[in-house]
């Protein structure tokens, strides 16, 4: 069957473009298309309620109020601890691994090898289990903290104790592992290192170069020689030094104007007593000005753990590290919205760091690639390798060809010149583009990627102006435009014959399972809404298989009979794979059930992410061959073996999605609208990319759903708009200055109305002889995004534990190098960070928490595998929300607004129990609702009187006449269409047993699989940079 679509008819250049069907969207950048807030919001100024106190040693911590009830009463429905279900899966975070975590060499395993910044020992501190007092006092004797003041040495139980065993969804959590070598809680005051500039006036127009603070201090005695900051009694001396390349801790509390006194230094004040203020969150999660307090958001979430009760007098605990004191997240993105969402983002200019994805802005192409088709770690990179090894920055680029445009961008205009086909270099092939240089009057250009000199053919003459430039430069899109299309010629055709339009073939699994769900019925009925000229077999294929006991199934003869049916019908296309089972019936690629979570956390724990047999990849390599791409939509009761089933839709460049526990009434919804989009979705099929560069750096490596037979072309069956290609470069040879880099990305792929094209994009980047130009133009939410797919991937081979020692390393090393070759001198109890990369730590601290590195208790082998393919292809903004999820209050806004509600930070700390919270990553969406949410609210909303009648677990609200029900239901509209796929709602209540679930995407907080709080990475994080230095 073919799904023919007529070929749009192809605007001259400068006529507005049509838009693809199915291509329009609401925002893009994750964001909704209205503006973003113009009122700046602070960090939240509250107490802490929790943390600040540890027990003694050997007392286990007292139960959080917010815990779930006990594992008796605690069951789960089937599917909740799934991705299928929900996503991202349970939160069941068990125990870490008790191996002991050390620090690998600079050379890993697996990657490319890490070159030490200074002298760095072979073995760095082990990442596991709590120190001793003497052990700390120890580790951290080196850290004096200019202007600080050591507190009194701990108490000799202060540290991490074993977290408390808490109920799950599913059963009862063991006690969680031991984590990192921090006592929890420990942390002089932040201080100013160079100098006391006072209080100034938050600025926004010129953000600094970089952040720092100072981290938690020894707990050795206090030197007589450190000063402090200033209390009653003491003056302030020393010149205030200025500091250009960075914006050092924030300043001390001021005294009042005129008050100038001399003492001894005190003691410090505890940091939760009433009488100190504490320091206030700073402008930009930076460490400078102090900011106001975050309008709307009041009081911390009353249920929050407090741990330690303790009995009997206790010494004043040291004081904990604001998290209102280090980078925030949500306020780089406003800041970035606020300074860069208002104008469009014009391309003409070499080099230049595109806004945030998270900022909602217009594109203008002039010349350059939209960032919406590629973004790159770095636009300004070192000219030698000797600079990159040094740095340790990532050189790459996240492609996406076929990207989806808002409404008002123009879609790549499509250029034809007839039988002679685009114009290439002669030597290297690259496309005619904007950067060839035209000599010699015309007749001749230099190819700008290998500076070969081509001949310009008769038909393709045009005189030069004044500059040099052709005449019609503007009038033809491949000199004037960073993307465009070139009709293909016969000649990039296989076997030198014209494509027929591709055809989509639906392969439905009829087992016992399929057909008593109603999978089967509800399949075939909205196949007929779909595809409104199929025959009435839809209608029969219910009633044949009404009566079957058949439960076993077979997969890959399956997909055998489809790639066949194309080949007979000579096009390619795409086979939608509907499948229940693990495949154990006798046939080619029968598997057998190898769960076992007993190889977590062993050398053997790779082999769960890796294929079972080889006939899988055998099988895929034909489908590419044949243009066949293949989607699987899975309904697994138990466990599939998730990872070898998805090797042919990952090397197909095709898509997975998956319904734990399918159930027609709950899960409707979300799978026909997955497959609605999946079926309408605009396809390359029978694609080859090739991603060629300017002479001094080559692409080395390829990440993202696809097939390679050899070590350029990335072969796709198919390629759709959601897909990205990530590349990584290296350098082979000196780059200049003055010449600057270029990339250019070609895919030749065939239309779904059956037109053989070529898109190409190109970006020409910046060349720098100084590290400090590396760090003022690097694109953080992009780094992460590699970063996560090179662990990803690297779980294949390496045990989990070697890989995030690997990413930990290369982070340390990046920062290293920034505060050794572009900070100005400082204490080295300081931890700076470079402007653009301040949030390096807190996302990567969320990418070592994810499930495929740190998985908890009941997360599923299928679980990890699915997510692991999943993030292989994702986009920048993908990674952005899913690694770092997305939390909006919903009853502080104005009920009249229209706009999404400012985020908050995904702490616990920042949830009020008198609010309710919806949290989304992409991929699941929750209604977080507090215990003492107004009854007025909770009626509005829910349609039930109390907050005790409000079903836990709901997927659907209510659709009620009323303010709030509307604002509510558009807003997860609003969401829903934002994201690649359908989010399912959970309803979430405050001390249910689903808050568990709810906790693990609030990532700036300690999880219970062992991963680390975001003040604790951090503290971590400055740790291993010391070490580096010294």
């Amino acid at each position: 069957m073919n799904v023919n679509q007529s070929v749009p008819p192809v605007p001259s250049f400068g006529q507005p473009q049509p838009v693809y069907p199915g291509y329009h969207q609401s925002s893009y950048g994750g964001q909704s298309g209205s503006t973003a807030p113009t009122i700046p919001y602070g960090a939240y100024n509250g107490p802490v309620p929790g943390y600040q106190q540890t027990p003694p040693q050997g007392m286990s911590r007292a139960p959080p109020s917010s815990g779930a009830p006990p594992a008796s009463t605690a069951q789960a429905p089937c599917g909740q601890a799934a991705y299928g279900q929900f996503g991202q899966g349970d939160v069941q975070n068990g125990p870490s691994s008790t191996v002991q975590m050390q620090r690998l060499p600079g050379s890993q395993p697996f990657g490319s090898p890490l070159a030490p910044v200074g002298n760095q020992p072979a073995v760095l501190q082990p990442y596991g289990p709590p120190p001793t007092s003497a052990q700390v006092t120890a580790q951290l004797s080196g850290m004096q903290i200019s202007g600080a003041v050591a507190p009194a040495p701990p108490s000799s139980g202060l540290g991490y104790g074993p977290p408390t065993s808490l109920a799950s969804a599913s059963g009862s959590f063991p006690n969680s592992g031991l984590y990192g070598s921090y006592p929890q809680g420990q942390a002089p005051p932040l201080s100013q290192a160079q100098g006391h500039p006072g209080i100034q006036t938050p600025q926004r127009s010129a953000p600094s170069q970089a952040s720092g603070f100072t981290p938690p201090a020894s707990g050795g005695p206090r030197l007589p020689s450190i000063t402090g900051p200033l209390l009653p009694g003491q003056s302030f001396g020393g010149p205030s030094v200025s500091q250009p390349n960075h914006v050092s801790s924030p300043p001390p509390q001021a005294l009042p104007p005129g008050t100038q006194m001399t003492g001894p230094l005190g003691p410090l004040p505890p940091m939760h007593s009433p009488q100190q203020p504490g320091y206030q969150p700073q402008q930009n999660g930076s460490f400078g000005p102090t900011r106001g307090p975050q309008p709307n958001y009041g009081s911390p979430y009353p249920a929050a753990p407090t741990f330690g009760s303790q009995s009997g007098p206790q010494p004043l605990p040291p004081k904990r590290l604001d998290p209102d004191a280090i980078p925030s997240p949500i306020q780089v993105i406003e800041d970035d919205r606020n300074n860069r969402g208002t104008e469009p983002f014009v391309t003409g200019v070499r080099g230049q760091v595109p806004p945030l994805v998270t900022t909602n802005f217009l594109v203008k192409d002039q010349g350059n690639a939209s960032p919406r088709y590629i973004r790159c770690t770095s636009y300004n990179i070192p000219c030698t390798s000797d600079m990159a090894k040094q740095a340790q920055v990532p050189l790459a680029a996240v492609i996406k060809p076929l990207a989806r445009l808002p409404p008002e961008e123009a879609s790549p205009y499509v250029v034809d010149h007839g039988e002679s086909g685009p114009l290439r270099c002669n030597r290297c092939k690259a496309y005619m583009c904007p950067f060839m240089q035209f000599i010699e009057g015309g007749r001749r250009f230099q190819c700008c990627f290998c500076s070969c000199i081509n001949d310009v053919p008769p038909q393709y003459f045009q005189h030069l102006d004044h500059t040099g430039k052709r005449v019609d430069a503007y009038d033809r899109p491949e000199l004037s435009l960073g993307s465009y299309e070139f009709l293909a010629t016969v000649d990039y055709c296989k076997n030198s014959k014209f494509p027929s339009p591709p055809a989509f073939i639906f392969m439905i699994d009829v087992s016992y399972n399929a057909i008593r769900t109603g999978l089967v019925r509800l399949l075939c009925e909205e196949l007929k809404s779909l595809l409104d000229f199929l025959p009435s077999l839809l209608d029969q294929i219910p009633e044949m298989f009404a009566d079957t006991r058949e439960t076993e199934t077979v997969f890959v003869p399956v997909i055998q009979a489809g790639m066949e049916a194309l080949k007979a019908a000579e096009c390619a296309g795409k086979l939608f794979l509907f499948h229940t089972s693990l495949p154990i019936a006798e046939a080619p690629g029968k598997l057998k059930n190898r769960d076992d979570r007993k190889l977590i956390n062993t050398d053997k724990e790779k082999t769960l992410f890796q294929p079972q047999t080889g006939a899988y990849q055998t099988l895929a390599k034909e489908c590419v061959a044949q243009g066949c791409c293949v989607d699987l939509f899975l309904f697994p009761n138990q466990y599939v073996d998730v990872a070898t089933l998805s090797v042919v839709p990952q090397l197909t460049g095709g898509s997975v999605y998956k319904y734990a526990c399918f159930q027609v009434e709950n899960d409707q919804e979300r799978f026909l609208s997955d497959l609605r989009r999946d079926v309408q979705k605009v396809v390359g099929f029978d694609a080859v990319m090739r991603v060629r560069t300017s002479t001094g750096i080559r692409a080395v490596d390829f990440f993202g759903a696809f097939y390679m037979s050899n070590t350029t072309d990335v072969e796709l069956a198919g390629l759709d708009g959601d897909k990205t290609v990530t590349v990584e470069f290296k350098h082979d040879d000196r780059l200049n200055e003055e010449s600057g880099a270029l990339l250019q990305c070609a895919l030749l792929y065939t239309s779904c109305a059956g037109q053989r094209r070529l898109r190409i994009h190109n970006l020409a980047l910046n060349c720098c002889t100084q590290l400090a130009d590396l760090y003022r133009n690097c694109e953080t939410d992009t780094l992460i995004n590699y970063m996560a797919k090179f662990a990803y991937r690297g779980v294949l081979n390496s045990p989990v534990k070697a890989v995030r020692d690997t990413l930990i390393t290369q982070c340390a090393q990046i920062l290293a190098c920034y505060r050794k070759n572009c900070a100005s001198p400082s204490s080295a109890g300081q931890l700076i960070l470079p402007e653009c990369m301040k949030l390096l730590p807190v996302y990567l601290n969320c990418v070592l928490k994810s499930d495929v590195l740190q998985p908890g208790a009941e997360i599923t082998t299928d679980d990890r595998a699915y997510v692991r393919q999943l993030v292989t292809s994702m986009d920048v903004a993908e990674t952005n929300v899913f690694f770092y999820p997305r939390l909006l209050p919903l009853t502080k806004s104005p009920i009249e607004s229209t706009t999404e509600p400012p985020a908050i930070r995904a702490s616990e700390e920042r949830l009020s129990n008198g609010d309710m919270y919806l949290l989304e990553n992409g991929l699941n969406l929750f209604l977080w609702v507090g215990a003492s949410v107004q009854q007025g609210v909770v009626q509005s909303l829910f349609s039930v009187s109390s907050f005790s009648q409000i079903t836990s677990g709901l997927s659907v609200l209510p659709v009620l006449d009323n303010p709030l029900s509307k604002k509510v239901r558009g807003l997860i509209d609003s969401l829903r269409a934002q994201r690649s796929r359908y989010m399912k709602l959970i309803v979430v209540k405050q001390e249910d047993k689903l808050e568990m679930l709810f906790k693990h995407f609030l990532v700036e907080d300690k999880s219970l699989s062992g991963g680390a709080s975001y003040v604790d990475f951090l503290c971590h994080m400055h740790k291993e940079i010391r070490q580096l230095l010294s």
